[in-house]
């Protein structure tokens, strides 16, 4: 049985059903995705990419390493923000190799592909796995320093007690004066977050019953997607955006790969995304449970989105 058919029972099983937000992204998800940051009301990617397009400067003197270092990014998917900071770096002749991360094989050829097209100078090493297992294999035998990125506001989508757990893992695979640069969504205007997660196009609401067709096409459900609509909450006072759908009727839903069909109340929610905001003292107190000391915030014009630097 798949990990998605074992994860997909578990979470359809439980007393409160749940999905894990990683099972939005195969191919028509990462379409919809697509769109979803195209839309003027999603700000995350825009709000990253200026700081990375009009700081890459700032953030090299902050790392202050001492001649060749490494810059791993984990999860680097099609490294299209990453490619700002690097660009700079390679004209600049900085002393540095890029270790991009990701469960992909064919994105990481994509990425590998499309970088050395641009910077053909640029020292590429793409390792292909989960983050914890290339950390362990590799990350030992390196002796220069390296600069870790976890970019795109995926800090957000684990709940506190998840998000220190994950970041402590990622400070024992590091050096001392390793770096950490993180990208957090901050608290803003409650407005403005709501329509990010819930924009009246419906393009949110496709991505969210998308999970139920990719259910149906990839474990032989039957779900009957009409039967279901997509809701969103922004908690303002914990930052909390909370992604669910619902279940509009009384139903059965059979999943063939599991041999198991499960029953759906009328109004019952299936949570499907947590993705949490951060104040700039909140981003601190995170660094600091996590074993790391904060170094500096690196802001979008708006004050949207930070990315922060901790050292170990």
């Amino acid at each position: 049985m798949s990990t998605f058919a074992k994860d997909i029972d578990q979470g359809l099983s439980a007393s409160n059903k749940h999905t894990s937000s990683k099972y939005f992204y195969d191919d028509k998800g990462s379409q919809i995705f697509q769109q979803i940051m195209d839309m003027p009301e999603y700000y995350l990617t825009n709000s990253e990419y200026e700081i990375l397009e009009t700081q890459s400067k700032e953030i090299f003197e902050a790392l202050a390493f001492d001649g060749h270092f490494n810059i791993v990014e984990l999860g680097a998917g099609d490294g299209l923000k990453t490619n700002k900071l690097l660009t700079y770096l390679v004209h600049q002749k900085v002393d540095f190799t890029y270790i991009p991360v990701d469960i992909s094989e064919g994105a990481m050829v994509e990425l590998q592909n499309k970088l050395l097209n641009k910077l053909p100078e640029l020292s590429i090493q793409p390792l292909v796995g989960d983050y914890f297992e290339v950390l362990e294999e590799e990350m030992g035998a390196k002796n220069s320093n390296s600069l870790f990125l976890f970019l795109g506001s995926n800090i957000g989508n684990y709940d506190e007690t998840e998000a220190v757990n994950l970041l402590q893992m990622f400070n024992s695979y590091m050096k001392p004066k390793d770096k950490l640069l993180i990208g957090i969504d901050l608290k803003k205007n409650p407005h403005t977050i709501k329509k990010a997660y819930d924009d009246d196009q419906g393009i949110t609401r496709s991505f969210n019953l998308n999970l139920l067709e990719r259910i149906n096409r990839e474990l032989g459900g039957d779900f009957q997607i009409e039967n279901f609509d997509f809701y969103s909450t922004y908690n303002p006072q914990n930052g909390e955006v909370r992604s669910y759908l619902i279940s509009l009727k009384d139903q059965k839903v059979y999943v063939d790969a599991l041999k198991k069909e499960f029953d759906f109340a009328a109004n019952e929610l299936i949570a499907t995304e947590l993705s949490k905001k951060y104040s700039l003292p909140e981003i601190e107190g995170l660094a600091s449970a996590s074993g790391f000391q904060f170094q500096n915030h690196f802001l979008d014009t708006r004050k949207y989105f930070a990315d922060s630097l901790w050292v170990k």
